[in-house]
């Protein structure tokens, strides 16, 4: 695994395996990574020829009320799995690497409508931020492939209505949440929680799950349910931040007549802010 710190090195090694017409997965990631990360790596390796790993925090996506300095960031162990997945190439860039200028007049992207709702009503500005690093990422690289995992469901719709939109030629794969035995998504947010609260985490997916039971068993008054889904989440321990039943194509707020469903979460446990995703189709 060859590891680059500069946009010219980036640029060179990439530039040097399209020549020779090998396929090119990028996994963008802000690095402190876990074993759904390393998923990723694993399902890029086998639709690409090469894989390169993007270890950036991208301060551009953190409010004004986040800790961006309290980030997790392990960067020799970082390394260390990624050389034992076989990783080709790992971007480590600096901060003055991908904003030269600053931050502050630099151009930014704006996927919009999507941007503002849910984790973007109480992050406002984040997606902004993801969708302008992930655009240089897409542009630095030029993959023909890129993965995201599923957890963010929000942040996945982001990007693929941005490839859309500005006709890039990549194709996004989305790669399933992986979880603890328990349930609870991995995420870097969980080294937050302290040991009573990580025994507490569980109980958001299973509000999900207990939510996607109902709606499969046939419940159609959506408010009464998800008022019961945050209630079940205080009595957890949880401060909910939002729960939506929704269309899972559009994002917008559940009818009736859909029969394909994605419950949105986020909820506060401590100081972690922990997000989870289900899926529900109601034509299975």
């Amino acid at each position: 695994m060859r590891t680059v710190h500069s946009v010219k090195d980036l640029r060179a090694q990439v530039k040097a395996w399209h020549q020779k017409g090998e396929r090119v997965a990028l996994v963008p990631t802000m690095g402190n990574l876990h074993q759904g990360h390393l998923t990723l790596v694993r399902e890029a390796k086998q639709l690409a020829d090469r894989v390169v790993v993007s270890i950036f925090v991208n301060p551009m996506q953190f409010g004004a009320n986040e800790d961006l300095s309290a980030y997790p960031r392990t960067p020799d162990e970082d390394s260390s799995a990624l050389f034992e997945e076989g990783v080709d190439l790992l971007f480590m860039p600096s901060v003055e690497a991908l904003y030269p200028n600053g931050m502050e007049g630099h151009t930014k992207v704006e996927v919009p409508a999507i941007s503002d709702l849910y984790c973007g009503q109480t992050r406002p500005g984040h997606f902004r931020g993801v969708a302008t690093v992930v655009c240089k990422l897409f542009n630095l690289v030029q993959p023909d492939i890129a993965c995201f995992g599923t957890k963010d469901y929000q942040q996945l719709a982001v990007i693929r209505r941005m490839v859309e939109d500005l006709a890039m030629p990549i194709d996004i794969k989305g790669v399933e949440t992986v979880r603890a035995e328990d349930g609870l998504a991995l995420s870097s947010r969980n080294g937050y929680l302290t040991s009573e609260e990580r025994a507490q985490a569980p109980a958001l997916y299973a509000t999900l799950n207990a939510m996607g039971d109902s709606l499969t068993q046939g419940e159609q008054d959506f408010t009464a349910l998800i008022d019961q889904g945050k209630a079940q989440l205080s009595q957890a321990g949880f401060k909910p931040d939002y729960l939506y039943i929704l269309n899972a194509d559009t994002l917008l707020p559940a009818a009736k007549e859909d029969k394909e469903l994605v419950l949105l979460a986020a909820a506060y446990l401590g100081k972690a802010r922990l997000i989870d995703n289900l899926r529900v189709d109601l034509q299975a």
